[in-house]
């Protein structure tokens, strides 16, 4: 059996995520398809839209064999620990095959070319590299200038500028740490950008479709996801979902008076100089987003603070980033359970189907482990406070089977 892994948050599944499994099976030649998904919470430092096993039941239902959840601190961490953690799950199941991933780029090469530079860091590019930190660029933007600087007639710095092509190239870097064997494929990301808050006429972005979902434009959703995704949404809409950033703000606030600016650096994401002006806006805080908004400056981007703030939530520490040792069900298609057994026969870690079954975990596993189920009860409180439900204790919420 060939395998592909896939890396996704799907939030909310849409058309481009459909065409993505297909392609990517279509591509590599695989006969299942493995997804390492967020869970409850997602990479630019919010909620997701709706619970993890709803979106991994669309999965399921549009193509996917298996979908497993990344670990809350790996989930909301960088773009590099996001792609390091998916991709060492992957790595660990000794079954898969390949990896494939969209980008704006949609050439392998160019972008392997590319991570090469990053990965091994010529002395030209770290001294520009450092030179633009100085100037108090951002990260991101210290990087993509350097890179224009030492490598003028290469269009690498118009690829760093691309959210996808940049999420592409932690995965590859991924695969560069971990010495693995899986083959990398990407696909061009087709019609809408990452960013665009605007719906198209077939593969709108999912930041087009959270907008419209906010906005109450429900019935603007048909055509934009596969039918049976469309149903889901249907039959959920303001029972399961919609869950927004600012409704964890009480939440955060709550956090946040309990802590000192020396106890705000143990987090995350989060230096002595966001600390302190974490500390000193207290005062000024309305919301979540708005909280974001106050204290982003021109070298901590938004994404990094609703990050920062989200692990404070969370209690998420720079301690907490140790090896994955688990795989964790969210839910399988019964016409590919053969997958389980490849991986039960190959993995070198844990499947993980049951919360209780920790007897041999080691004790940092267990803690992150205990993690995600914290973030997934939090999120569920906050679910059944707006939609007026029943509390499901993660510990009761069942595997999808499709």
């Amino acid at each position: 059996m060939k395998i592909v892994g896939l890396i996704a948050e799907y939030n909310p599944f849409h058309n481009g995520h459909q065409y993505h499994i297909e392609k990517a099976k279509e591509i590599t030649g695989a006969d299942a398809v493995i997804v390492v998904m967020s869970g409850n919470f997602v990479q630019r430092g919010a909620p997701a839209i709706m619970p993890k096993h709803l979106r991994a039941e669309m999965a399921l239902k549009a193509g996917a064999s298996l979908v497993l959840e990344l670990p809350v601190c790996y989930a909301t961490g960088t773009a590099e620990q996001f792609a390091y953690g998916a991709v060492s799950i992957l790595n660990s199941l000794g079954c898969v095959e390949a990896i494939c991933f969209g980008s704006e780029c949609g050439d392998i090469n160019v972008l392997s070319e590319l991570t090469e530079v990053l990965c091994n860091e010529p002395v030209e590019y770290k001294d520009a590299l450092q030179k633009h930190l100085r100037n108090g660029l951002s990260f991101p933007l210290a990087r993509q200038k350097a890179i224009e600087e030492v490598y003028p007639s290469q269009d690498f710095s118009d690829i760093l500028g691309q959210p996808n092509n940049i999420l592409g190239i932690e995965y590859l870097k991924a695969l560069y740490r971990l010495d693995s064997k899986m083959k990398p494929y990407t696909i061009q990301r087709v019609s809408s950008q990452y960013h665009d808050v605007e719906l198209q006429e077939q593969f709108s972005s999912a930041t087009a479709l959270r907008q419209a979902i906010l906005n109450g434009n429900f019935e603007n959703l048909n055509g934009q996801v596969p039918s049976d995704c469309m149903t889901l949404l249907e039959r959920y809409y303001q029972t399961r979902y919609p869950i927004f950033t600012n409704e964890f703000s009480l939440l955060l606030k709550y956090r946040l008076l309990s802590e000192t600016k020396s106890s705000l650096t143990q987090y995350a994401d989060v230096s002595e100089e966001l600390a302190n002006r974490i500390y000193n806006q207290l005062n000024n805080f309305v919301s979540f987003e708005q909280f974001c908004e106050l204290l982003k400056t021109k070298e901590m981007t938004y994404s990094r603070i609703s990050r920062a703030l989200l692990h404070i939530l969370l209690g998420i520490k720079k301690t907490n980033y140790t090896d994955i040792q688990y795989a964790r069900v969210l839910g399988f298609r019964k016409d590919d359970s053969n997958v389980l057994t490849v991986i039960k026969n190959a993995s070198a870690i844990p499947l993980l189907t049951k919360l209780t079954a920790t007897k041999d975990l080691s004790d940092s596993t267990v803690h992150m482990l205990n993690q995600d189920i914290y973030a997934s009860n939090l999120y569920e409180s906050v679910v059944t406070d707006k939609l007026n439900t029943p509390f499901i204790n993660e510990h009761e919420q069942a595997i999808k089977i499709v």
